[in-house]
């Protein structure tokens, strides 16, 4: 049941990361219907919405990817039906991968904070 619930939360990062990483190849990250919370600065200026999209579209892209390659190894593990399993260093890894995966997926939104910072000096 285990395997279930760490494929689960690794399937649902993906759909979330992808779902990100979507508004952010249609430039509506600065929307505020569709977007996220980004400083005035970054949502008035032209450039900085454009570099604001392209890091969101970038790095949710790879923080998909990156979830969605553990389904792989965990699948393996649920459809052998009791056959194998994973040892507890190899669900540390697993935890410290999907820490990994999220960091990967909130950097563009730190970044996007500087990138307001940055434009009121």
């Amino acid at each position: 049941m285990a395997y279930v619930f760490i494929a689960g939360c690794f399937l649902l990062l993906g759909v979330v990361s992808s779902l990100a990483a979507r508004i952010g190849y249609r430039g509506r990250v600065c929307d505020r219907s569709d977007g996220y919370e980004v400083p005035a600065e970054v949502r008035s200026d032209p450039v900085l919405r454009k570099r604001a999209n392209g890091l969101v579209a970038f790095w949710c892209t790879g923080a998909a990817v990156l979830s969605f390659a553990p389904l792989v190894p965990v699948g393996s593990v649920i459809l052998s039906e009791g056959g194998r399993s994973v040892s507890t260093w190899g669900l540390v890894v697993f935890a410290l991968y999907g820490l990994a995966v999220v960091i990967v997926g909130a950097y563009p939104f730190e970044k996007i904070k500087q990138l307001g910072r940055s434009a009121e000096r």
